[in-house]
């Protein structure tokens, strides 16, 4: 069983920064693929970057590239999303998936972009 435990949402002004981490345990890391979701007040879920095991390949939302990067640190097991000229639109609770064979969910982490 996976278990994941976001951290360092939080309040920023617009065209602030941020960064989110996501702490797996439960299985081996390096065989996951993981990802960050966020879900808006009203609206579904989306998702926002994806890395795959051993970083070969990432997949960003075409709303987010070029200002949020997703890396990840095997030897620490978490995966990380830097997110920098944040927008108000960027508000939502956000969310770390891993898979591998079964989808694990974190908890969530509230960020809220506003002045």
């Amino acid at each position: 069983q996976v278990q994941l435990v976001e951290s360092g949402g939080g309040l920023v002004q617009p065209g602030g920064s941020l960064r989110l981490s996501c702490a797996a345990s439960g299985f081996t890391f390096t065989r996951l693929t993981m990802s960050w979701y966020r879900q808006a007040p009203g609206k579904e879920r989306e998702l926002v970057a994806a890395i795959t095991s051993a970083g070969g390949s990432r997949d960003y939302a075409d709303s987010v590239k070029g200002r949020f990067t997703i890396s990840r640190d095997d030897a620490k097991n978490t995966v990380y999303l830097q997110m920098n000229s944040l927008k108000p639109e960027d508000t939502a609770v956000y969310y770390c998936k891993a898979r591998f064979i079964s989808t694990f969910w974190g908890q969530g982490t509230q960020v809220t972009v506003s002045s």
